[in-house]
């Protein structure tokens, strides 16, 4: 997308800050410098907004909110509602999610210029640790931020170009009738709960022995059984050597075949292996990563990284705040300013979401000396009355003679919403004694938080 204040600049050539990327750590870090007086440009090869925006968080939760609405649709007669569904328009949700995402990238472009960023739309690569090329032009900087991002990784198998990524999931024109998503973390299971809403037969094939590996196992075996409930096949410790033109799966466990669509969700990868590194000597990893400090500083003093491409916590309000919190040390003398990578809240937004903080048992187990687990599994009231209901599974991981709050593991309607307020106290050092001297909101779900035993 180019538009006026998209040209490249007529005089400027010098800045303050560049950052190469237009996603959210690039705009977080030029936006809080533009505030601070700074001379800044932001540099973007594919869409301003990055993968939140385009093809991530933003259009995904999009999906979400309409697989909610196909599930509570089917719920209604449990409550007594006689109601059909009658059709549903895939084309019509695509078109209103991609109009309401053109609506905020659009919307940059007003906002940059009142801010006084120059936005070149382009491919930025370091020429030197001060100096960045672009559309054949180069401009210079005191300090530079890399905030590419990443892409959807493709394994290295015959027939991979038969499926397709998230990034192709979003230019699907038509809802698939059948479905193999292949890979069980994140994306893999957010993207097969959005699809099996909406009415696709969905078969999920993973490589671990569960879904979502690294999360606590009471998250782990609360959403298999979930998600095989609601009709999604499950086939783990598959390993895949072969797609045929066919949209058949070869594997290790025999041939599936009969898809639409073969969606790979199998990671991604960083988008650092032609920003020139080698030039401005900046290190990066065997994968592309940039390692950086605390500071988000790389080898290279005044360069720094953020978001996806420095392989830490790759979440956009990450990528947000560790921009602002650099600029803020920058040009604000706030000299020690910057983002603690603990206690970082996340969301799943599978069916129904799973939010989590801190550390799982195991984890605990392995840090701490003295470990004490609260849990609570049920049936939400919201499904009492229906045929199909699902789980909610809260546990709260405690260390210590005070038992100090340091992992709260939740999934069931609300998980989303709940754990912000949650996350706070957990970050301020709660304990299990605070958390149960808050007073109950009845009847809810989070009530469970602050009355486990």
């Amino acid at each position: 997308m180019t538009t006026n204040n998209t040209q490249q600049p007529e005089k400027t050539t010098h800045y303050d800050m560049i950052a190469i990327g237009a996603g959210s750590g690039g705009l977080s870090a030029v936006e809080r410098a533009a505030e601070y007086g700074k001379k800044c440009c932001v540099i973007e090869v594919k869409t301003i907004g990055g993968t939140c925006v385009n093809v991530g968080c933003v259009p995904k939760k999009v999906m979400w909110f309409a697989a909610n609405t196909a599930t509570q649709i089917n719920s209604a007669k449990g409550f007594g509602f006689d109601v059909e569904l009658k059709n549903f328009s895939w084309k019509t949700l695509k078109e209103g999610r991609d109009n309401y995402i053109k609506g905020i990238t659009t919307w940059y472009d007003g906002y940059l210029e009142e801010l006084g960023i120059d936005y070149i739309h382009g491919f930025g690569k370091l020429v030197d640790q001060h100096t960045v090329s672009v559309n054949g032009v180069e401009y210079s900087a005191d300090t530079i931020v890399l905030s590419p991002g990443g892409e959807p990784a493709v394994p290295h198998v015959e027939g991979a170009k038969y499926g397709i990524t998230s990034d192709g999931f979003f230019e699907l024109e038509d809802l698939p009738a059948k479905v193999a998503v292949v890979g069980g973390g994140y994306i893999g299971v957010e993207l097969a709960g959005v699809l099996n809403a909406l009415g696709s037969s969905v078969e999920i094939f993973c490589r671990a022995d569960k879904l979502l590996g690294g999360f606590d196992p009471m998250i782990q075996d609360a959403l298999n059984k979930d998600y095989a409930n609601h009709g999604i096949k499950l086939h783990h410790n598959i390993q895949i050597d072969k797609v045929s033109k066919e949209k058949t799966l070869h594997t290790n466990k025999g041939d599936f075949s009969g898809f639409d669509v073969i969606i790979w969700a199998v990671g991604r990868n960083p988008m650092t292996q032609h920003l020139g590194l080698e030039n401005a000597g900046v290190d990066s990893d065997q994968r592309g990563f940039i390692p950086t400090d605390k500071f988000q500083a790389t080898n290279i003093d005044n360069i720094f990284a953020l978001g996806d491409a420095t392989g830490r916590a790759p979440l956009t309000p990450v990528a947000i705040a560790a921009g602002r919190r650099l600029s803020d040390r920058l040009y604000n003398s706030m000299t020690d300013r910057h983002l603690d990578y603990n206690n970082i809240a996340t969301v799943v937004f599978s069916h129904p979401p799973i939010g989590t903080i801190g550390l799982t048992e195991a984890q605990a187990n392995e840090q701490f000396n003295q470990v004490k687990v609260y849990k609570s599994e049920f049936t939400p009231m919201a499904d009492a009355l229906l045929d199909h209901k699902t789980t909610t599974a809260l546990k709260l991981v405690c260390e210590g003679d005070d038992e100090k709050v340091v992992g709260c593991h939740i999934m069931g309607h609300g998980a989303d919403e709940m754990l912000q307020g949650f996350a706070v106290a957990i970050k301020m050092g709660a304990t299990k004694k605070q958390l149960d001297d808050t007073v109950a909101i009845h009847p809810s779900s989070a009530e469970e938080l602050v009355t486990m035993r």
